[in-house]
Formats: structure tokens, C-alpha cells, sequence
């Protein structure tokens, strides 16, 4: 009664790796509320916006939605501060990069059925993976020809995972009052959709108006990104999947005014939000967590549970791989209570 891409999309859903991203940093660790978003709820706010974008460019929604669920399996705990880390402790052993270690996560880690591993995704999910973002020069990216472009299904999941995640930080940071209003106001993108919010509705309560001042900003990015797509397309003369593979550039994009107040936003949310002191310390305390893990089982690797152990012994894979696996596995809140049990004394193992 499933498509094939429909298939991928749930097999991904019920995956191990899906349901962890619940307990997975966005930018605030889990423990600092039960508001804030988590990897999980981001992945489900970038399929929505994924989904909306294919259904009116007219692409397949269930291959796009499928890729878009898939795209972050692969995150460390504590965000991109822990991808960081774990890039640099396997700097010897291959580095690591959370776009090819989703892509084998759904293709090697995740063991689903009897007589192979992985979740015998179609390939175009699967390029979709490791090629939605920038993907030139990615080791992962060479099975799928990396002269070629990926389906534009997969082209626009990375604009849609900026878009969520540009309206959900403003959201989040504003509630945390690490972001200041007056501060978000000077953002042309945020200031013309609040004032839009207020025109539409003087007398609502500010909390309603921020977050209708967060749906008119995703309104904006998403049909710029759409009207935009339209255009190229029909500009270039691309009227075929193959044409869109060698167009030689990505083709999902948004439009020149658009994309200014997206960097505007961007930087913003750099200088403002990610690099507050609270998110730095949380972030620096994150790297400590994570060399202490890695090199605790590379001096001992037997202090990783047996099954994990196995695929050094049993498939004769790398331990340092194994390693890397076994913590971008890890959920935050896991990676803490792992540290805690292997470095404080009177936590039992």
C-alpha cells in the first residue's frame, strides 16, 4: 500500500537513532527545560516546512519528508559543539562529519533485519542524506557521482532545516532572555513581521505576538524560497530530474532581498545566541564530557558495553570508529550519566 519513499520515511521513524534525537541538543541541553527545542523537534519542524515547499513546487512530498526526517540522525549530543570535538579526537582515525554518519547510521549502524544491516533505504534518500547540504570534496558523497547534483527534493530540506531553525533559536532565545527584544527588533526579517503581527491584531499579549511575529517570519522565507525556485527553474530551462542533476549549482535558494536578511539573521544569531557565555560554557563543558569519553575507551574499550564491543572483534571495524559511533549515538543526557558513572566514585557503574 507504501510507495517505496514512503517506506523510507517510516523505517526511519521507528528507528533507534529517530527516537533518540527527543534527548539530542538543539542549542539548549536538554536538562535546562522542557520548553526548548530538541534535535527531535526540529527534524519534525524541518519536514513540515519540507513538505509544504515540495507540495507546491509540485515534488515528491513523501521523498522529501523521508530525507528531511533522516537528516540530522547523525548528531552528537550537545549539537554542533559536540560534532566539533568528536571531529577533532578522530582527526587521525578519518574525522567525522553528522551528514555521513547519518548516511551510516540508516546504511550500517541501525540492524533492522536478518541477513544484511541498515535500513534498506532507496538511494535517492540515501544521496539525499549526504548530499542536501554542501557535499563537494565529502569523502561519503563519492557513491553517489559527486558531479552531480542531488534531486531537488533533497535541495530544498537544507533550506528548510534554516528556516527552521532560524524562527525556532529567535523563539527559544527570546524565552531564555538570552536575546533581547530591542536587539531582535533592528533584524528587518523580525522587525517586519512583528509589525505585521501588531498591524493584524493591536491588542494581543506580547507572548502571542512574538509568536505570530515567528510564523509571518517562516511565511516569508518559505514562499521567497518557493516564488524563487519557480523562477530559476523556468529561467535555466530545467523541465527534467536529469537537467536538475547536471545543472552544475544548487537550484534551491532564496531571493537576492530574501537571502540578505537571512545572513543578517544569521550572523546575529552567531554573535548573540550561540556565543552567549551561558551557551559557551554549556558548549565548553560539552568538549570536556566527550574527550574524556573518547579517550577513556581508547585506552580501555572494554569499558564499552558488549555489544558494542563486538564490532571490533566480531566485523573487524576500526576502534576508534566504534568509538565515534558509540558517542554520537549517545542522546545528552546519557553522555552525562555515562561520564558521571566512569568518573565519579561513588556513582554506581
Amino acid at each position: 500500500m507504501r510507495t517505496c519513499f514512503q517506506r523510507d520515511r517510516d523505517r526511519i521513524i521507528h528507528s533507534a537513532a529517530f527516537r533518540r534525537l527527543e534527548y539530542k541538543t538543539q542549542v539548549f541541553v536538554n536538562h535546562e527545560g522542557d520548553y526548548y527545542r530538541t534535535r527531535l523537534t526540529h527534524t519534525m519542524e524541518a519536514a513540515q516546512i519540507t513538505r509544504t515547499v515540495a507540495r507546491a513546487l509540485g515534488l515528491n512530498q513523501d521523498l522529501a519528508e523521508a530525507v528531511a526526517l533522516a537528516h540530522d540522525l547523525g548528531h552528537t549530543p550537545f549539537g554542533h559543539a559536540g560534532e566539533r570535538v568528536l571531529n577533532e579526537l578522530m582527526g587521525l582515525h578519518g574525522g567525522f562529519d553528522h551528514n555521513a554518519q547519518s548516511l551510516r547510521t540508516v546504511d550500517w549502524i541501525e540492524v533492522r533485519y536478518p541477513n544484511f544491516r541498515g535500513l534498506n533505504l532507496s538511494f535517492e534518500v540515501r544521496e539525499g542524506i549526504i548530499k542536501h547540504s554542501a557535499f563537494k570534496g565529502r569523502r561519503a558523497a563519492q557513491e553517489f557521482d559527486p558531479e552531480l547534483y542531488p534531486c531537488l527534493e533533497a535541495q530544498i530540506v537544507d533550506l528548510a532545516d534554516e528556516i527552521a531553525y532560524l524562527a525556532h533559536d529567535v523563539d527559544d532565545g527570546l524565552k531564555a532572555q538570552m536575546l533581547s527584544l530591542s536587539d531582535v527588533e533592528r533584524l528587518r526579517l523580525y522587525r517586519e513581521a512583528a509589525s505585521a503581527a501588531r498591524a493584524a491584531n493591536p491588542v494581543m499579549e506580547e507572548g502571542v505576538v512574538l509568536y505570530q511575529t515567528v510564523i509571518r517570519m517562516i511565511n516569508v522565507m518559505v514562499t521567497d524560497l518557493v516564488a524563487n525556485v519557480d523562477r530559476e527553474l523556468e529561467h535555466s530551462g530545467i523541465a527534467s530530474l536529469e537537467a536538475v542533476r547536471r545543472s552544475g549549482r544548487g537550484l534551491a535558494r532564496f531571493g537576492p532581498e530574501v537571502e540578505e536578511q537571512v545572513a543578517e539573521l544569521k550572523q546575529f544569531m552567531r554573535d548573540r545566541l550561540y556565543h552567549h557565555y551561558r551557551v559557551s560554557r554549556m558548549t565548553e563543558k560539552a568538549g570536556r564530557v566527550l574527550i574524556r569519553l573518547f579517550q577513556t575507551y581508547m585506552a580501555e574499550p572494554r569499558q564499552m558495553p558488549e555489544h558494542v564491543l563486538a564490532r571490533v572483534e566480531r566485523d573487524g571495524e576500526p576502534v576508534a570508529r566504534v568509538i565515534a559511533d558509540y558517542i554520537a549515538g549517545m542522546t545528552d543526557r546519557f553522555a552525562l550519566d555515562e561520564y558521571r558513572k566512569l568518573f565519579d566514585p561513588d556513582e554506581r557503574v
